[in-house]
């Protein structure tokens, strides 16, 4: 029986290690998004001043 719940605690661990590096991962994913949005608005502004400027 002893084997068996030990089995179990391992299974779960890995799992908690499993679901912890895929929220690292979609937190990687979402700020790497977050940038990209910023730096498109940055270059529309860029943009923007450059073309009153002309």
């Amino acid at each position: 029986m002893s084997d068996l719940i030990h089995d179990l605690v391992n299974d779960r661990i890995q799992t908690l290690h499993r679901e912890a590096a895929e929220e690292r991962l979609a937190l990687r994913v979402s700020r790497v998004e977050r940038a990209r949005r910023e730096v498109k608005k940055a270059n529309d502004r860029l943009r923007k001043a450059l073309s009153r400027q002309v």
